[in-house]
């Protein structure tokens, strides 16, 4: 399985949106500028955050994104969601049922596949993760290992650009 890298860009931004605390809304091209990214393409991984309650948006010269609730109160799954759907990864296409054994009756196919089952396990037990883990303690374990890196996002985002 692989996520697209817009799962990382939104949990990004929400932390920054976080440590700026201006509480006013930030523009695209504001918030892409601190990743070098194109606004327009980081706009696009942002609208389902909007869709989600995650951040809020507001349109024109003074437009941009908020935080809809506090970092407490989103997780890694949330943002996961919002971003790739809330699709199972693993979908199982009952191959059994065909080559050696596409001649054998229904009845024999009853039991759920065990590589399903095996796979929808591991499934729940990562997305049960990622549940339990808020923005707010991604934010604070990045604070942790990058001391000052409030105070070096307030500054940098406080700087005029052009």
């Amino acid at each position: 399985m692989r996520i697209s890298e817009g799962v990382e860009w939104a949990a990004h931004c929400c932390l920054l949106l976080d440590w700026m605390g201006t509480g006013e809304p930030v523009s695209t091209a504001r918030l892409a500028a601190g990743y070098g990214l194109p606004a327009a393409y980081l706009n696009k991984q942002l609208q389902p955050l909007v869709k989600a309650g995650i951040l809020t948006s507001t349109a024109g010269k003074k437009g941009g994104f908020r935080l809809a609730k506090p970092l407490a109160d989103i997780t890694l799954m949330d943002v996961l969601t919002a971003i790739e759907g809330p699709d199972e990864a693993f979908q199982c296409a009952e191959i059994r049922r065909h080559g050696v054994w596409a001649d054998e009756p229904a009845s024999v196919f009853r039991a759920p596949c065990a590589i399903d089952t095996a796979m929808r396990s591991a499934e729940l037990e990562w997305r049960r993760a990622l549940a339990a883990q808020t923005l707010a303690a991604v934010q604070a374990n990045a604070e942790l290992q990058a001391p000052g890196l409030r105070t070096q996002v307030q500054e940098w985002y406080a700087r005029p650009r052009q």
